[in-house]
């Protein structure tokens, strides 16, 4: 329902209208944001996300309250990791391929280079978040 009043806000809002993404209930920090919980006003949008489009899925970096416009540096990619997760570690050389499980000790979205601990050694190596939440060491 809340997304069908989206597009007919933004239907009937026309050019040259200034419209802005608000959030319709306060969405706490680390938050990820989904469409019931947006709505667009037609308001002062300089500067604002104009197209939810843009933010649904990702996270809150700061609290975003209700009736307030919405910037891009407000959000961030969701994380695929939180710290003290496990996770799985994996090498890669040549033909050899170890598989292992870590404790990561930050959080991370997809891309990021991140420090984990091996817990059996406690060794700590860095490598790339992949995109199905292994961490990748070269």
């Amino acid at each position: 329902m809340r997304v069908g009043l989206l597009l007919l806000a933004l239907l009937q809002a026309g050019p040259g209208s200034a419209q802005a993404v608000i959030a319709t209930q306060t969405i706490r920090a680390r938050e990820v944001i989904s469409a019931d919980k947006l709505d667009i006003a037609a308001i002062e949008a300089k500067g604002a996300v104009q197209d939810p489009g843009q933010i649904i899925g990702m996270e809150a970096r700061v609290a975003l309250h209700a009736g307030r416009r919405i910037f891009a540096r407000d959000v961030t990619p969701a994380a695929l990791i939180d710290r003290n997760d496990v996770v799985q570690i994996v090498f890669i050389k040549g033909g050899l391929r170890i598989e292992m499980e870590g404790r990561a000790l930050e959080r991370g979205v997809v891309g990021d280079a991140l420090r984990v601990m091996n817990p059996a050694s406690r060794t700590t190596v860095s490598g790339q978040v992949m995109p199905d939440g292994k961490i990748e060491v070269k």
